[in-house]
């Protein structure tokens, strides 16, 4: 687990790793970039992998010198021997299991949840969640649908579903009664404010786009004012991200569904 500056949460916790969705905005894509066991031009060329899965069983190393990047040196530990392919870390299953109890985001720099990603990845990422009751986990996914999968399984109440909505695209999907379902509006690209449907929302997260990215989109202040009124009449608590102090003048809202706790 890594701490981390991602507001509503305490930690981050991630056994897979990558993503094939190929977001332009992606913080995840670059940090796997920088930090990863080789570069993905080299890898091309000489390895002759792209857009794979990886499954391994142990920490991998990246060689400092710059040569031969495509054979595992030990020298330095990385976290994305394979750049920002979707890659499996068994070893970092029980990682958390001693810590005491947190709130932990869970595969920040994947989408769990991807049509990509394998159902026993999937399945051995929530039974090591089971194991570990102390911590609140929170999932995030762009794919929302692949959570039918799971429709008909109970989820304990530790553990928070949420989907990405950035544009007016609608987004449909079923869960379990039990789930709690959350929307992440970030980064907020138009106005969403009747987009989350209240029979399934239990927590609302907004927030603007950060980066230099030529095309970066501003929220105006009528969208975040239009969704805040659309939770205030539902009871939905709300968190606005930092990234909106710029547009909010007032004190951000940083609400929690498990306040009352």
């Amino acid at each position: 687990m890594n701490k981390t500056k991602i507001e509503w949460c305490d930690m981050t916790w991630n056994p897979v790793t990558g993503c094939l969705h190929g977001c332009e905005y992606c913080y995840a894509r670059g940090i796997a970039r920088r930090f990863g066991g080789y570069w993905d031009e080299i890898r091309l060329r000489h390895c002759g992998a792209t857009r794979e899965i990886h499954d391994i069983e142990k920490v991998m190393y990246r060689h400092t010198t710059g040569k031969n990047r495509c054979v595992p040196v030990h020298n330095v530990k990385t976290a994305y021997p394979f750049g920002f392919d979707p890659t499996f870390h068994r070893y970092k299953l029980d990682e958390y299991k001693n810590k005491s109890g947190r709130t932990i985001f869970v595969c920040s720099m994947a989408d769990l949840f991807g049509n990509w990603v394998p159902d026993e990845w999937i399945e051995k990422v929530f039974e090591a969640c089971e194991q570990a009751p102390q911590h609140k986990y929170i999932f995030l996914t762009k794919n929302p649908k692949r959570y039918e999968q799971f429709i008909d399984k109970p989820m304990p109440d530790n553990m928070w579903f949420g989907f990405s909505q950035t544009e007016e695209k609608h987004i449909g999907f079923s869960t379990h009664e039990s789930w709690n379902v959350f929307v992440s509006m970030e980064p907020l690209m138009c106005d969403l404010s009747k987009k989350a449907a209240p029979e399934e929302i239990k927590w609302v997260i907004i927030g603007a786009e950060t980066g230099n990215r030529k095309d970066k989109i501003i929220p105006k202040l009528d969208w975040i004012i239009d969704i805040i009124l659309f939770c205030r009449e539902r009871n939905i608590p709300v968190f606005m991200k930092s990234s909106l102090k710029e547009i909010w003048a007032e004190p951000l809202i940083q609400e929690f569904p498990w306040r009352d706790e």
